[in-house]
């Protein structure tokens, strides 16, 4: 079958376009490439536009026989969202009820939607699992949150068959070098540690030291970007058996890293000392979450196979080589 990939240049959008054609599926991509690189899809057919296009999306439904979506289109900073809401209300969730409108025409009905951990908030509860109340805590995380209740929706009223993936903290890069994250535009630690240690952008501060924790750092649950897509893949095989019409699943390790541990292994892989500065607690940010992945083997048969070690190694090997350093 045909998978269109909407943000499929970015950066877990690229990695699973990669995973998908290493597996024989066809793919299209399309992505507005605002914050996408084109030469991130390597070579898959990459059409320029706008999920909001609802001709363009029917008619490529339509033309490139398309059988699912694997839905990444999305704005996704949280302080930006905070400023600018209707961006984030414009795109995120209307952007995508136009493009499952325009698909349904076309006949297309299984969507595997790129969520977030972030629905979730401040978990009360560690480790996360699906059943957590879900209590968005930026105009972000509640258009991830919208998202996968509009879904839900066209499941009862138009028969779409979706899986929400709520990833935790994507991280790394390819194994073997050839595509990764692009620092320009992103605000997530370990890019930021990589900035930093090879002296492209300013120390990395590490907001609260007194943490209820070991090293006093808080603690978050860092998953490989290869092992996010493959799970993309296990998805859409999901929904191609059949089985529930409507799932969320969590995307995580089971294990978590606090800040100060990705710095140190960061460190043990460059050979030098990562410069940072101690800065006070941010408001909002939870002392620890990581998720519960139990679901995610028992209904797609999926688990995360690489962790820390070969999260710092491939991003920093990517970022050294995309630096010229």
């Amino acid at each position: 079958m045909t998978v269109l990939v909407t943000g499929g240049a970015g950066y877990i959008g690229s990695h699973t376009v990669r995973a998908l054609r290493e597996a024989d599926r066809e793919v299209v991509v399309l992505d507005t490439l605002e914050l996408g690189r084109p030469d991130a899809v390597l070579g898959a057919e990459l059409v320029v536009g706008d999920i909001r296009d609802a001709a363009l999306v029917e008619r490529l439904c339509t033309d490139r026989a398309v059988a699912a979506i694997i839905h990444f289109a999305a704005y996704k900073s949280v302080g930006e969202s905070m400023e600018h809401p209707g961006k984030y209300w414009h795109n995120n969730v209307d952007g995508t009820a136009t493009l499952v409108e325009a698909a349904l025409r076309a006949g297309v009905r299984d969507v595997v939607f790129s969520s977030s951990c972030s629905v979730y908030g401040t978990p009360q509860v560690v480790p996360v699992g699906e059943s957590a109340t879900v209590q968005p805590e930026s105009v972000y995380a509640e258009s991830k949150a919208t998202v996968e209740r509009v879904l839900r929706w066209y499941g009862v009223t138009d028969g779409v068959r979706s899986v929400s993936l709520r990833y935790f903290n994507a991280a790394g890069a390819s194994r073997d070098g050839v595509i990764g994250e692009d620092w320009t535009f992103s605000i997530n630690l370990v890019p930021l540690v990589m900035k930093a240690v090879l002296g492209a952008g300013p120390p990395i501060k590490v907001f609260g030291t007194d943490y209820p924790k070991p090293d006093g750092t808080c603690i978050r649950d860092y998953i490989h970007v290869e092992d996010l897509a493959d799970a993309h893949i296990k998805a859409l095989d999901a929904l191609g058996t059949g089985g529930e019409q409507t799932m969320a699943v969590n995307l995580g390790t089971g294990v978590g890293s606090s800040v100060r541990e990705v710095i140190d292994a960061t460190a043990a892989v460059a050979g030098r000392p990562v410069p940072v500065e101690e800065a006070p607690r941010r408001a909002g940010d939870p002392v620890s979450t990581f998720a519960d992945p139990t679901h995610a083997e028992q209904v797609l048969g999926w688990r995360a196979h690489l962790g820390l070690p070969e999260i710092v190694e491939t991003a920093y090997r990517w970022h050294a080589s995309a630096a010229g350093r």
